[in-house]
């Protein structure tokens, strides 16, 4: 089954889409999860084919349930939100598969580090007006300067699992 995207501006569906990491510390034996509790985005499919688009995160809207530790990542050790307010995915191009899968490559920008990140999602959804994108995939964050790592509890990479609702806009 061929499955195609169409042509046009796509707009995030914020209320419809998550973006959440994971990261193992204290030696590996604790798992902190948390979310981005506010991104926004959007792109476009051209009539060539080619997809371009960006996603931002709100790096002060990370939420992990734990007050003390979401103060502590918004802080100069982490994510220095009072500087780099944004986490920004620029998205270079998109290869969409015969299997549903999509080849992305793209700039991650995290506390003004830019990096290339490319990564395989899946297209779990589609139709003429809206278009939903499961990923999930590695960030070395020390790649971006986070490299607070007391009594070496914190190494590793960090994994990050999104759902990306778009919508169709009009044209």
């Amino acid at each position: 089954m061929t499955v195609a995207v169409e042509t046009g501006l796509w707009q995030l569906d914020a209320s419809a889409s998550t973006v959440a990491l994971k990261h193992k510390s204290v030696w590996g034996l604790v798992t902190v999860k948390g979310v981005f509790a506010t991104v926004n985005g959007g792109g476009e499919v051209a009539a060539d084919g080619t997809v371009s688009g960006t996603l931002v995160l709100d790096a002060a809207s990370v939420d992990t349930k734990n007050a003390k530790r979401d103060t502590h990542l918004r802080s100069a050790d982490f994510f220095d939100v009072e500087t780099y307010p944004e986490i920004t995915f620029a998205v270079r191009a998109a290869e969409l598969g015969a299997d549903r899968s999509v080849k992305v490559s793209g700039q991650l920008t995290v506390r003004g580090v830019s990096r290339p990140q490319d990564f395989t999602a899946r297209l779990s959804q589609v139709d003429a007006d809206a278009v939903t994108l499961d990923a999930t995939f590695t960030v070395d964050r020390n790649e971006f300067g986070i490299t607070l790592n007391q009594l070496g509890m914190m190494g590793g990479l960090t994994t990050i699992t999104t759902t990306l609702r778009f919508t169709r806009t009009a044209a």
